[in-house]
Formats: C-alpha cells, structure tokens, sequence
C-alpha cells in the first residue's frame, strides 16, 4: 500500500530552531568546530529547553541559524 502525502508520522516533532543572527567570521569557525562563544550559548539554550520540558533528553534534532556579518569595506582604497 502507497503512503499518501496526507498521512502524517505521530512519532515526528518539529524540529527546535535557535537563531544566534549575525556573527563575526572568527564565531562562526569556532562554532564548527564544537568551541567558543556560540557553542556555549547553543548547549545553554539546549539545557534550559530540556529544564523547562519544552525538548525531551532524547531529542535529536536542533537547527541552528547563524548568519555571517559583511564584512566592511576599506575606505583606503579609491573608487570604492
């Protein structure tokens, strides 16, 4: 039997989403690589969620959304 697109999984939840916004450069390759700052602050939100019951202790699923600042632009060089 063929799964409709109108069926739905029970045992799906929706997935928990942190918005940091904009971070420098430096933030964002710590982040990577499981340190810094943002890390931090990631595992904070996490254990706070899973204090107030809001995430389960077996949740997998978190979506984090950093977006990198632009970069300023020298005002040295002429014609910019």
């Amino acid at each position: 039997m063929a799964t409709t697109a109108t069926e739905t999984r029970t045992d799906a939840k929706a997935p928990v989403i942190i918005d940091l916004g904009k971070q420098r450069r430096k933030r964002i390759k710590d982040l990577r690589r499981g340190t810094g700052r943002l890390a931090d602050e990631i595992n904070g939100c996490v254990e706070e969620l899973k204090a107030a019951g809001t995430l389960s202790s077996s949740a997998q699923t978190v979506v984090v959304v950093v977006r990198e600042k632009r970069r300023r632009i020298s005002s040295l060089i002429p014609g910019l």
